[in-house]
């Protein structure tokens, strides 16, 4: 292993070893703390343009295992663990960590204290990075210039000026080259994932009991950078789904007669996609029932008349924690998102349904006055907590009945809701 460092924006240095393809790339730089579903991560569209960290101390275990994809390559621009396992195991394992960065180009940094680089993300708020990797002239240039405080100085302002941009329009379609017909996915789901899961927790090992009521209608899957499990969750309901571009004009997507639309992850500022946003109020017209998940939960919540905010270090992880506020009780959640829906922005006809349970954050929507809701977090997660795969068989009853939500209310008014909160948070931080 060669060096390789990580240069923040801030100035701060962390030096290691290179993993994966070797050279520079700069990115903005977060934290996930799953213990496991790194495949998941890797290949899950909604980190483009991000150097991804892995909060786990040891990745690779079980290798790399393709059928596990959410997408055909790997979007993130730069991957950070503290150690990577060379020696996988398991029945499943088709190649180790290293090898697949190096074959999706990914340059890679290990052999660094990753909680401490997760605690200047989580004090400072996330922010750009710079990983230098190998022997090339531009990394022996930017090896030099962190020795000489000013092209150090022009180097951090090369890192700060760093956007994301066009992300969901380089990410559609990504999942595409990973779909399997409904015939597989159904016969793997008992083999290799999991099973649908009812509100009471109870799988359904049945497909014809799962596919039951979802049988003959049709699901537009709307791509902005869609995990490949979404498609998968819908399939298993019995439902037929046919995923579009993210550009598809609601012309077209109407022609194709869809009983139900899927407004999938993705990544980027959600307010960055003016035309989407357009195109889902137009959408929200049609009266066709529509569900949201992560960036379509954001910018369903946009074309409605709410406002989103960037968080400062965002929820990335398998073990987030959510609120049902019309049960009261708290479900275990797979995240990954840096932007969140203001709660007081939410308009009339909008009832807030899903909180964060740590900082009070909004996780999900129901509508009252269009038939669609939405949730910030992952109920598809394939290799996450199967707590909320029960929201895909809501949508299954939203489309057998347009009206399921007009009456729809919490047992909490969504102002005391976000005061607890913070009320909790304000002594949490005094006792520490």
């Amino acid at each position: 292993m060669s060096k390789a460092v990580l240069v923040l924006a801030n100035g701060m240095v962390f030096e290691g070893s290179s993993l994966g393809a070797e050279g520079c790339v700069i990115g903005e730089t977060v934290f996930t703390t799953g213990m496991n579903g790194y495949i998941e991560t890797l290949t899950d569209p909604s980190y483009y343009g991000q150097i991804v960290t892995q909060t786990f101390p040891l990745i690779g275990n079980y290798g790399i295992i393709p059928k596990d994809y959410e997408s055909s390559k790997c979007n993130l621009r730069g991957y950070i663990v503290r150690q990577w396992c060379d020696e996988p195991s398991n029945f499943r394992c088709q190649s180790d960590l290293n090898s697949y960065l190096e074959n999706q180009k990914i340059i890679g940094l290990c052999n660094i204290d990753t909680r401490k680089l997760t605690k200047v993300l989580r004090e400072a708020g996330v922010m750009n990075g710079m990983i230098i990797s190998g022997t090339s002239k531009e990394a022996l240039e930017s090896f030099a210039a962190l020795n000489n405080p000013e092209k150090k100085a022009k180097l951090l302002e090369k890192i700060k000026a760093y956007q994301i941009v066009d992300a969901v329009k380089s990410v559609t379609g990504s999942a595409t080259g990973v779909e399997e017909p409904a015939d597989v996915v159904f016969s793997e789901s008992a083999e290799y994932r999991f099973v649908p899961v009812t509100k009471q927790g109870t799988k359904i090992n049945d497909p014809q009991v799962a596919m039951k009521n979802g049988k003959g209608k049709k699901v537009v899957l709307l791509d902005f950078g869609a995990k490949a499990n979404i498609r998968r969750e819908l399939l298993k309901r019995g439902l037929q789904v046919e995923t579009v571009p993210c550009d598809t004009t609601v012309e077209e997507i109407l022609k194709r007669n869809p009983d139900g639309i899927m407004l999938s992850n993705g990544p980027g500022d959600p307010a960055e996609n003016v035309q989407i946003i357009e195109n889902i109020k137009k959408l929200c017209d049609s009266n066709i029932p529509i569900f949201g998940i992560c960036l379509g939960h954001q910018m369903l919540a946009l074309a409605k008349g709410a406002k989103t905010s960037k968080l400062k270090y965002g929820h990335r992880g398998a073990n987030q924690p959510v609120k049902h506020l019309s049960s009261g009780r708290v479900y275990i959640s797979s995240q990954n998102h840096g932007y969140a829906v203001d709660n007081d922005s939410l308009p009339k006809g909008a009832v807030l349904s899903f909180v964060n349970t740590n900082d009070g954050t909004c996780e999900g929507i129901t509508y009252t006055d269009t038939p669609a809701f939405s949730v910030q977090f992952h109920p598809e997660a394939c290799s996450g907590p199967l707590d909320t795969s029960f929201l895909f068989d809501d949508f299954v009853d939203l489309i057998n009945n347009p009206n399921l939500f007009k009456d729809f209310k919490t047992n909490y008014e969504r102002v005391d809701a976000i005061e607890y909160f913070k009320s909790t948070i304000k002594h949490t931080k005094e006792a520490m």
